[in-house]
């Protein structure tokens, strides 16, 4: 018999009732965004910059001035900038972080599934045989106990002389069965949570994998033309070694000298040209550091950076920020954060495994044992509907070592929380003693390198006049390299400890982050990667 429509709007206002029911607030404690710990009141507290020299650029003073999110273009330098832009796009590290996230984000979708009503589609045929020995047995044997169903009757079992039911038939049905579990307690709304939260986390993880590639490829552009600067410094030490030993050849074939100074000027000139491999290895090397950071083959960029060009200089006003807004720019502080909130959502999913769970199914079809009768809506109909309730009576302990086990997990995440922003703090403070530090040592380098080339062209006057030896050169040769070549360290050092800082603040992801991944590249083969 059809479903009349007064009983299925009866269906339907209990389907409503239960589904307003599912709406109460999910059990388990709320995430509430935590308080960033150790907090300073201003970064610059104990740092003070360096004084300035006379006849020399200012240092540079960090400010609290907001941070730009590309602050590779305070270094003022184009090929970097140009570098820092393709990073996003072609950065592999970044892309597997892509891939992790997108991935997340699948597992949303199936949490936030596990909350609707579930519906599928069913059909199926058989030919069937009823033993006599089975449950329709207990109501009497053959024909005689069991009455024969009405064959004229859709859905019904052929009656086949004396032995009724209990020959072969075909069955055929088609319908809709569907289940939904309300949820009253929250399970699969804390599941969702917890789902969203990784997925913030995944996307945090991204950023920070992209704020770890900008700062590397500054760190090795800055490394790039500290050793290209010593390059140019040994060669042209070279060219002062090689005119030395040139007028020590001449003085002592005028007998004004002896072969030892000869051997000293020449042991000088292939002192120096040892430096020179050992400069072209690094030089290379860190080319193609670059080349793999921007997702690029080895050789790659080598005729675009080949060319010496200044190291990267630090401007006078480094904008630090404030430190109330760390939280809200680093990506290891704010994954931090989301895998706590994630932590917490949990805890909620197990508390919701003590309540009852209630579920409700039903089914609509047509079922008949002719395929013709298939079509009889009125009489070869059948549905079904009712919830059903399921309550955990012994688990064995699981539940409660479940839920023991979420609450030490967000016990982990909030400590892990309170080690990133202090890591952080510290991190940006070693930045800035090594920024302010490097200025203060530079100044003295500087002096240095200009006493010692006093030294030499000195030391070079007196040798040709006859009124000192040619040791005096060789000593003011070697310093002035050395201090030239530590100058140029330290001005390296110092650009590299504000990229170390603009890390450590969390700058360069907002506006750099890709939304769609780049298209994949057609696999390499063998051969190619041997060429």
């Amino acid at each position: 018999m059809a479903a009349s429509p007064i009983r299925l709007r009866r269906h339907a206002r209990r389907l409503l009732a239960l589904a307003l029911l599912a709406g109460c607030a999910p059990v388990g404690p709320n995430h509430q965004p935590p308080t960033a710990p150790w907090s300073p009141v201003s970064w610059l507290i104990g740092h003070k910059p360096p004084k300035p020299a006379p006849k020399q650029p200012p240092p540079s003073v960090p400010t609290e001035a907001p941070v730009d999110p590309a602050w590779w273009s305070l270094f003022h330098d184009a090929e970097l900038t140009k570098l820092e832009g393709r990073v996003a796009a072609g950065n592999l590290d970044v892309q597997i972080a892509g891939e992790r996230l997108r991935e997340s984000r699948a597992t949303l979708g199936v949490a936030e599934a596990e909350g609707l009503p579930n519906v599928e589609a069913t059909a199926a045929g058989s030919r069937q045989l009823i033993s006599k020995k089975g449950v329709l047995s207990l109501a009497g044997s053959g024909s005689s106990s069991v009455p024969s169903p009405n064959t004229s009757g859709a859905g019904a079992v052929p009656n086949s002389g004396s032995t009724g039911i209990f020959q072969p038939f075909n069955l055929f049905q088609a319908g809709f069965d569907a289940t939904w579990e309300i949820d009253f307690w929250g399970h699969a709304r804390r599941g969702v949570e917890a789902a969203q939260a990784n997925a913030a986390a995944a996307g945090e993880a991204q950023r920070g994998v992209l704020l770890g590639a900008l700062a590397e490829v500054a760190r090795d552009y800055v490394a790039l033309r500290g050793v290209q600067r010593n390059e140019e410094i040994v060669e042209r030490n070279l060219e002062t070694a090689q005119k030395a030993l040139a007028l020590t050849q001449q003085r002592a074939a005028g007998g004004l000298t002896t072969d030892l100074d000869v051997a000293n000027a020449a042991a000088l000139v292939a002192t120096i040209e040892s430096q020179m491999p050992a400069l072209e290895g690094q030089r290379d090397d860190l080319i193609d550091a670059i080349a793999l950071l921007l997702g690029e083959p080895p050789n790659a960029l080598t005729a675009e950076l080949i060319t010496a060009t200044p190291i990267p200089p630090v401007p006078p006003r480094v904008p630090v920020g404030l430190p109330s807004e760390l939280a809200r720019r680093r990506p290891d502080i704010r994954e931090a954060e989301a895998s706590l909130h994630a932590a917490t959502a949990e805890i909620g999913v197990a508390v919701a495994d003590f309540y009852p769970r209630i579920t409700l199914t039903g089914s609509i079809a047509i079922q008949a044992t002719q395929l013709k009768d298939l079509g009889n809506w009125g009489q070869a109909d059948t549905w079904a509907f009712g919830p059903s309730l399921s309550l955990p009576i012994f688990e064995a302990g699981r539940l409660n070592r479940t839920l023991d086990l979420r609450k030490e997990q967000q016990q982990e995440a909030a400590i892990a929380y309170r080690r990133a922003v202090l890591g952080a703090m510290h991190e940006i403070d070693t930045s800035l003693t090594d920024l302010a530090a490097g200025q203060r040592k530079r100044e003295s380098l500087r002096v240095a390198v200009e006493q010692n080339r006093r030294a030499l062209a000195l030391a070079q006057e007196r040798y040709a006049d006859g009124v000192a030896d040619f040791l005096a050169v060789l000593d003011a040769q070697r310093n002035l390299l050395a201090a030239e070549q530590q100058f140029t360290d330290s001005t390296t050092a110092i650009a590299t400890a504000m990229v170390s800082l603009y890390k450590a603040l969390g700058g360069g992801w907002e506006t750099t982050l890709p939304e769609t991944p780049p298209p994949p590249e057609p696999p390499m083969s063998l051969d190619t990667l041997l060429e």
